[in-house]
């Protein structure tokens, strides 16, 4: 006889759904990827500042996690904090390649459909995310990784560290370095963003 199903359940932990998904339940590696891809994709985005790059990256990363399923030791770390950490890796990768190559970043702004204010407002933010990923990929590889999780992610401190692979005070540091350096970055430009009304 099959038990009544309960609905006020929560539903199950990352790391229970790849222990399915290793033990062959492909409905568990469903609900994981609705749940992980955006994430992943997310922050490779805010990383790279290229959505073929990040797509690229998200998906490995999610690959690799498949191929460790079998090997996933419970308990020893949170699923979502391995993902950052890979994702974090395969990005950091790629800004590195992108510096030898000496590639120069390609301009996504979207054309203007039309001079309606809704469309000048979302110009005015467009411009605001191209600011601030110009301005964070000046940043040191392991300041933007920081900043990103912990301003933009969310994250606190000791899962920044340990997706990391540093302390807790080295985060601090980073994150403060990385904010005292976007804010110069981004200084001189206030009024050019919309942040000030024009003289």
């Amino acid at each position: 006889m099959d038990m009544p199903r309960d609905d006020t359940a929560a539903p199950p932990s990352d790391e229970a759904l790849l222990v399915l998904y290793a033990n062959g339940d492909p409905e568990a590696a469903r609900v994981l990827t609705r749940r992980l891809a955006p994430r992943a994709f997310a922050h490779a985005l805010r990383m790279l500042a290229d959505r073929a790059e990040a797509e690229d990256v998200a998906q490995e990363a999610l690959l690799r996690l498949w191929r460790i399923a079998p090997d996933w030791r419970q308990g020893e770390a949170q699923v979502t904090t391995w993902l950052y950490r890979v994702v974090g890796n395969l990005a950091t990768d790629r800004l590195r390649a992108r510096k030898r190559r000496r590639a120069e970043p390609l301009d996504d702004a979207a054309e203007p459909a039309s001079d309606q204010p809704a469309v000048v407002q979302v110009m005015i933010e467009a411009d605001r995310m191209a600011a601030l990923q110009a301005a964070l990929a000046e940043l040191p590889d392991r300041q933007r990784q920081a900043v990103v999780l912990r301003h933009i992610e969310g994250l606190a401190n000791p899962e920044i560290a340990t997706i990391m692979a540093i302390g807790v005070e080295a985060v601090e540091s980073l994150t403060a370095r990385g904010k005292r350096a976007l804010a110069a970055l981004l200084a001189g430009r206030r009024k050019d963003l919309g942040y000030e009304d024009a003289e």
